[in-house]
């Protein structure tokens, strides 16, 4: 359970620094931010294991951000933790409804705290696939979100990632662009065509980091092949 990043989501200053002291004391990597805009932008960028946010997050947002988390393909398996405070808990059954894996009534210790969080990330844990997809010299790491190639580790975003874990299963094999709308993100989401291009750019663009851009390889008039063969 070590080394878990989480990010929470919390406006008021005392508390938000409190949660980053308690969470870093019991090995975790917190991240912190004061706003549904910041923590979206950390989403895009790198994996977060599990999200710890206030119900009562400026006014809604926070509730509506968790909505929109839990209704997306690419976020929906993250578990959110509520923070309720006490003399709120008739919003314990909406949090749920919500699609929270598990709430928090303030004040809490951090010892329940901890606890909580460690509940709900071993049970989501139990939910995972194999830890490690391997193909050739590569190898995926399904806990930690990342990728090494021979040696090299890389951390890359969610949707890099599930990208990354869909190419390593399905190897040398052309896919379209709408194939792989369909399988990454999903036929009830609406993502435009182009959107495919971008982020393969970008997953390109982190492969070459490790000198194995050529991976991912353009067929032209069909769409996109993973292949070890240049």
């Amino acid at each position: 359970m070590s080394n878990c990043n989480i990010l929470v989501v919390e406006s008021d200053e005392a508390v938000r620094e409190m949660l980053g002291l308690v969470l870093e004391q019991a090995n975790f990597i917190p991240k912190a931010v004061d706003n549904v805009t910041q923590a979206q932008a950390l989403l895009d960028t790198r994996f977060y294991d599990l999200i710890l946010l206030d119900w009562r997050f400026n006014g809604g947002a926070g509730i509506e951000w968790a909505m929109r988390l839990k209704n997306d393909p690419i976020y929906k398996d993250i578990p959110i933790v509520f923070l309720i405070a006490r003399g709120e808990e008739e919003f314990i059954i909406n949090s749920l409804d919500v699609g929270a894996d598990d709430y928090i009534t303030k004040p809490f210790s951090p010892r329940e705290l901890i606890a909580r969080l460690r509940v709900v990330l071993l049970r989501r844990g139990k939910n995972q696939q194999l830890a490690q997809v391997k193909l050739g010299d590569i190898t995926l790491d399904t806990d930690q979100h990342r990728f090494c190639i021979g040696d090299k580790w890389l951390d890359v975003g969610p949707t890099r990632f599930k990208i990354m874990h869909f190419f390593m299963t399905h190897p040398d094999k052309v896919f379209t662009r709408d194939q792989l709308l369909d399988h990454i993100w999903g036929r009830k989401v609406y993502v435009e065509e182009r959107t495919v291009d971008v982020h393969i750019r970008r997953l390109r663009k982190s492969l070459d980091e490790l000198g194995r851009a050529d991976l991912v390889q353009t067929v032209r008039g069909h769409g996109y092949r993973f292949s070890l063969a240049a």
